[in-house]
């Protein structure tokens, strides 16, 4: 069951869905979504300086031989090039209630220019909180210019028929679980891959 603007105004009222900070309740709570923002930073991938990059010893590297963090101020534009595959973030810090799934969708403002906001990762686990790694790309033949806080993409909840027995965080040893910058894969961090070292 996807939650209305009813509802989700009722679960933050509640404290059951965190949103912070919602600069504008108003705007950014859609019938069926939360309009969520950009953050400021941005985490590029250094392709140069890498011939590729191996899941199982990306342990063996640290992430800034791979990525780098670049942050932008309020006012600066960011520029994403065709082609181009990134991750940002959300300024938003989220956190999903036990008894919960949320989905991320891209905006169709933003798909309208080219811009993909999550290539696989748009599933958010019960119990995930955080601010949103976002995976962007741009499809189209245009560089698209990018702004700090400009609502980028939404946030759909649906309501489980039950709490998950072990939701998101540290009892299942998740890696994303209260990060607040755009993180890097933890693939090598997988169990399967534990075992072929």
């Amino acid at each position: 069951m996807i939650l209305s603007d009813r509802d989700i105004k009722e679960a933050i009222k509640k404290g059951h869905i965190s949103i912070e900070p919602m600069l504008d309740p108003e705007l950014q709570i859609q019938p069926s979504s939360v309009d969520l923002r950009l953050g400021n930073e941005f985490r590029l991938f250094k392709y140069v300086e890498m011939p590729f990059i191996d899941p199982l010893n990306k342990a063996e590297t640290s992430s800034m031989e791979i990525t780098e963090l670049k942050s932008i101020k309020d006012n600066e534009r960011f520029i994403v090039h065709p082609g181009d595959f990134l991750l940002g973030t959300t300024l938003e810090y989220v956190k999903v209630p036990d008894d919960t799934v949320a989905r991320l969708e891209g905006r169709s403002s933003m798909g309208r220019l080219g811009l993909i906001i999550h290539s696989t990762a748009g599933y958010i686990d019960p119990g995930f909180e955080g601010k949103i790694t976002l995976e962007i790309s741009n499809l189209g033949k245009m560089p698209v210019a990018l702004y700090a806080k400009m609502r980028i993409c939404q946030i759909v909840f649906e309501k489980m028929t039950s709490s998950a027995e072990r939701p998101y965080g540290a009892g299942r040893g998740s890696k994303y679980q209260k990060q607040k910058h755009p993180e890097e894969s933890k693939i090598s961090q997988d169990k399967e891959f534990k075992n072929l070292k």
